[in-house]
This record gives C-alpha cells, structure tokens and sequence, in this order.
C-alpha cells in the first residue's frame, strides 16, 4: 500500500525519469546507427576515388606496364605518366590509411595483401622508394610492415 501512495504522489516524477532513460536509450540506438551508416558512406566515397583512379588506368592503355612484373626498368625507364600513376595510388593509400585509423570506414578485408602486391611490382615499388622519404613515419612503417621489411 505504501509503493502505492508514493507512485500516486511522484508518478510525474516517475514518468519524467522513464522518459528520460528511453530518450537516452533511443539517442544512443540512433547514434550508433548513424555512425554505422556515416562508415558506409566514407567507405562508398573511396570506392568512388579508387574506381576514379583505376579508370585512368584503363583509358590509357600506355599505362598498362605498371601491373607488369618482369620489367627491367634500367632498358625501359618509367615514363612520368606512369610515375605521377603510382604515385596517386600510393597517396590514395595513404588517405585510405588514415581513414581506417580513425574509423572512418569499415574494415576492409585483404587490404594488406593487395598493398603487398602492388607494391611488390617494379614500377610500384620504385615510385614507393621515390617517395618514401617524403612520407611521414607512420606510414612508411605501416607500408614497410606490411610489405614484410
């Protein structure tokens, strides 16, 4: 009886406390769904850059020896398309990276072993040793680990 009389007297109280507790139960459910989707998003938008990068790629068919592995870059140096190529590949990375660091975006699965073949080709590779020094260290860790240095 005595629960009863104090419901009845603090029943505003009561009712503001539950309301309070499911608004923020309810911000926090939509919270965590806006992030989710803000992932997708970000993760969408450098699908779009990568496939905006590669479509260079295949407009230009003189591009075509930076995924070719027996190159003797010596007899057939690296044309400045092809380096200023590679070089906007490793700099995506970099962004992709830094993205990924700060949990912009889902994770992507196999993104080291693809970093590791790329990077692994002649052409690639020279254009990473071109510009790993101007790199900051946090990076060039992140591509020398993965690439098993």
């Amino acid at each position: 009886m005595e629960s009863v009389n104090w419901i009845l007297e603090h029943w505003f109280d009561l009712f503001q406390t539950v309301g309070i507790v499911g608004g923020l139960l309810f911000t926090a459910y939509a919270v965590r769904k806006d992030e989710r989707a803000r992932k997708i998003t970000n993760l969408i938008a450098l699908n779009e850059r990568h496939d905006y990068i590669w479509s260079k790629f295949y407009e230009r068919p003189e591009l075509a020896r930076i995924l070719k592995k027996d190159l003797d870059l010596n007899q057939q140096p690296v044309s400045d398309e092809e380096w200023l190529f590679a070089k906007m590949l490793i700099i995506h990375l970099d962004t992709v990276r830094r993205a990924a660091k700060a949990g912009m975006f889902v994770e992507i699965k196999g993104i080291k072993s693809d970093i590791r073949d790329f990077l692994r080709l002649p052409i690639p590779k020279m254009a990473w040793e071109k510009i790993k020094p101007f790199q900051d260290e946090e990076f060039v860790e992140f591509v020398e680990t993965t690439l098993g240095k």
